[in-house]
C-alpha cells in the first residue's frame, strides 16, 4: 500500500498562518522594554543582532489576521444563522472531505493490515485529542475512560504525548508514567534514550540527568530563550489584563494567549496588543490555533522533528518494520503529519468534525472516537498475541 495515496477532492481550506513579516508593526501602545539579553547563535537558532525598524501593521493586515482568528472559531451570535441550511452545507462538505481523509475507524482493518509484522509507535496530542476543547484551558481534563484507554495502549506500544502545553502541566493532567512526554510543541522533550551513543553525538542539546536520579534525558533546543519568554509573558499579562475573558498561559518555551471567552468585538484589540508587544522581539513568531494565539521562538524545531527524535531515542528510526501513528487536531500537528506523509513511513490522523486542509491520511471526529480507536488497537494487538 502506498502511504502517499491522496485523492484530489474539494475541501474547505483553513486560513493560512500569519507570516513572520507581520510581526514588525507600530502602534501608539507603549511597548514593553526590548530584550536586554543578547544570545549567540545555537544549534537550532540564529538571533538577529539588531532589532529591525518596525513597519506599520495596517488595517488590512490586522483585518486578515482577525479574519483568521474568526475562521478557527464558531460564531457566537446565532440570530442570523439558518441552522437547517447550515447543517446541510456542513454535512455535505464533510461527506466530501471524509472521502479524501477516511475515518480511521471505518479504515481500521486497512491500517492494521499494513501494521502486521511492524512495531507500532503511537504519538498523541492532548487538547482536542485526548480531552475536549473547553472554555478554560485549566479545565481540559481527560475522562477516566480515556485515561484507562491510553494506559492500556501504552502497555503494548511505545506511546508519547506531544503537546503545546508545558511538559510538567501535561504530565499533571494525564498522570501516567507509562508514557513519554514532550511539551512546548516538542521543545521540551523527556527522551527515553535506548541508543545514546549515536543520539548524543548528533544532539548536543540533550542533557543527561540519570545520575541525579529522577529527571530523564531532556532535549530543550529553545532553552536560551527562557529569559525572553518570561519577559514577554509578563508584558502580555500586563497589556491584556483589562480585556475581559483573556488568559495568558506560560508553557515554558512558548506562550498561549487564549481568547475563547473574549467578546468577539475585542478580538481586534487583543490581536493588536499582542502584535504591539512582539514588534520588539523579532526572534519570536506568532501563529494562531483554535481560539488561541501562540508565541514561540523562531527555531528549526516542531512536532514533526520531535516525532523523529523520539523514534531515534527509542531505537526505532530508519527501520522498515516500524509504523508511527500520530493523532492530533490542530495546526502544530500538521508538521508531524507532513513528516509521516513525506517519508512514506506512517499514518497521520486528524481529529476534526469539520473539513480542514491537512497532511493527515485519516480522520476521527472527536476525542470519543480517538478513545474507540485506541481501544481497537489494544484488541487488535491482543488478537495478534493470541495467534502467536
Amino acid at each position: 500500500m502506498d502511504l502517499k495515496q491522496n485523492n484530489n477532492t474539494a475541501v474547505l481550506v483553513d486560513q493560512a498562518p500569519v507570516s513572520k513579516s507581520r510581526l514588525a508593526i507600530s502602534s501608539s501602545l507603549p511597548a514593553c522594554s526590548p530584550p536586554s539579553a543578547t544570545f549567540s547563535s545555537g544549534l537550532y537558532l540564529t538571533i538577529p543582532k539588531k532589532i529591525p525598524t518596525p513597519s506599520k501593521f495596517d488595517e488590512i493586515n490586522l483585518g486578515v489576521f482577525v479574519d483568521a482568528m474568526k475562521s478557527s472559531s464558531p460564531r457566537k451570535n446565532h440570530e442570523d444563522i439558518n441552522f437547517e441550511d447550515a447543517s446541510k452545507d456542513t454535512n455535505s462538505a464533510y461527506r466530501t472531505w471524509v472521502k479524501k481523509y477516511p475515518s480511521a475507524l471505518t479504515s481500521f482493518e486497512q491500517i492494521t493490515n499494513y501494521a502486521k509484522g511492524k512495531k507500532v509507535a503511537l504519538f498523541l496530542d492532548y487538547d482536542g485529542t485526548l480531552s475536549p476543547i473547553v472554555d478554560n484551558p485549566d479545565n481540559a481534563f481527560m475522562s477516566s475512560a480515556m485515561r484507562s484507554a491510553v494506559k492500556d495502549v501504552a502497555k503494548f506500544f511505545p506511546a508519547a504525548i506531544i503537546s503545546g502545553r508545558s511538559r510538567d502541566k501535561v504530565y499533571e493532567l494525564i498522570g501516567l508514567k507509562e508514557l513519554f512526554y514532550a511539551g512546548s510543541h516538542g521543545m521540551d522533550l523527556a527522551c527515553p534514550v535506548k541508543n545514546s551513543n549515536s543520539l548524543f553525538s548528533h544532539h548536543s542539546c540533550i542533557r543527561r540527568n540519570y545520575k541525579q536520579g529522577k529527571e530523564p534525558n531532556l532535549f530543550q533546543p529553545a532553552s536560551k530563550f527562557l529569559p525572553i519568554i518570561n519577559e514577554v509573558f509578563k508584558c502580555l499579562i500586563d497589556k491584556t489584563k483589562d480585556i475581559k475573558g483573556s488568559k495568558v498561559e506560560n508553557n515554558k518555551f512558548c506562550l498561549s494567549v487564549h481568547y475563547r471567552l473574549v467578546d468577539e468585538k475585542n478580538w481586534t484589540v487583543i490581536a493588536q496588543r499582542v502584535h504591539d508587544i512582539l514588534k520588539n522581539y523579532p526572534h519570536l513568531q506568532l501563529t494562531h490555533g483554535r481560539k488561541v494565539l501562540e508565541i514561540r521562538p523562531i527555531i528549526d524545531w516542531n512536532k514533526g522533528k520531535a516525532v523523529n527524535l523520539l523514534l531515534e531515542c527509542l531505537g526505532l528510526n530508519g527501520r522498515d518494520d516500524v509504523l508511527p501513528i500520530y493523532i492530533g487536531d490542530d495546526r502544530t500537528d500538521e508538521d508531524a503529519f507532513k513528516v509521516l506523509r513525506e517519508l512514506n513511513r506512517g499514518y497521520g490522523i486528524l481529529v476534526s468534525s469539520v473539513p480542514k486542509e491537512t497532511e493527515a491520511h485519516y480522520s476521527l471526529k472527536d476525542p470519543s472516537e480517538v478513545m474507540v480507536f485506541l481501544r481497537s488497537l489494544v484488541r487488535w494487538k491482543n488478537s495478534q498475541i493470541a495467534l502467536d
